[in-house]
């Protein structure tokens, strides 16, 4: 058996997350089926982070074990061949160590947030960004979500149904700057809660609006209530970019 590393892109739009379910389509579901479309053998496909429903990717990475002998190339082309129509594309493939594993083996991941901030509603952008009309100041965000970096309880970042052990991350990274209409919250760590990221950020928005400052969002931390912080931000906005390993 041979252990092949991807990384991927995709569109989550009309997929019901990274997660094979029975309720819809999936990333891994498309993925093994690829798999076994182009040598027969039936696989699990183990992704680094399980993006949720609508979430997108620019630097998803996974394995799986085969039996059939290939090159690197030729299966990221036979993937991507028996993925179409699917909005994911294999960017690459490579031979990994018996011991590499996609999830556990990383040690840093970074997502980007798209915040579309104008007053004329998307088209292009429709699903794969956040429209908000009402003015944001990205300074202020950006200033508040430092409170936000560091080890902290998370709780009032963490969904309800998160099946993380402890809610205790540290957060390396969370940025927010504007280019022209867009607003683009990046966060990094070596493994977020679920639905950390988009409730960090639908907190920001009330911080842009005026609503809150940074004081507002420093006492949402220390509540470790999600109900104390702001609601989450909607998932098309959300992509996992790239996937660090030692």
């Amino acid at each position: 058996m041979t252990r092949y590393k991807l990384v991927l892109e995709y569109d989550g739009t009309g997929f019901v997350g990274w997660q094979r379910q029975d309720n819809g389509p999936s990333i891994q579901a498309a993925l093994e089926a690829a798999v076994t479309g182009f040598c027969g053998e039936h696989v699990t496909v183990v992704g680094a982070g399980r993006t949720d429903a609508g979430v997108h990717a620019l630097g998803q990475v996974a394995h799986f074990d085969i039996a059939r002998a290939t090159t690197a190339n030729t299966l990221r082309d036979a993937l991507n061949h028996h993925l179409r129509p699917a909005p994911i594309a294999v960017l690459s493939a490579e031979q990994a160590e018996e011991d590499f594993h996609a999830r556990f083996s990383a040690i840093s991941r970074s997502y980007l947030y798209r915040i579309v901030n104008r007053r004329a509603p998307l088209t292009l952008e429709r699903g794969r960004a956040w429209f908000v009309p009402v003015p944001l100041d990205a300074g202020a965000m950006h200033e508040a979500a430092r409170v936000l970096v560091g080890h902290h309880d998370f709780t009032s970042f963490r969904a309800a149904e998160c099946q993380a052990a402890s809610p205790m991350k540290t957060l390396d990274l969370l940025e927010v700057a504007r280019d022209g209409a867009e607003v683009r919250v990046r966060a990094g760590a070596r493994s977020f809660l679920h639905r950390q990221v988009r409730n960090m950020v639908g907190s920001l928005k009330l911080v842009g609006e005026g609503k809150w400052d940074r004081a507002d969002l420093a006492s949402a931390l220390a509540a470790r209530d999600r109900r104390a912080a702001g609601p989450a931000a909607p998932a098309g906005g959300l992509y996992l970019t790239t996937v660090g390993y030692g």
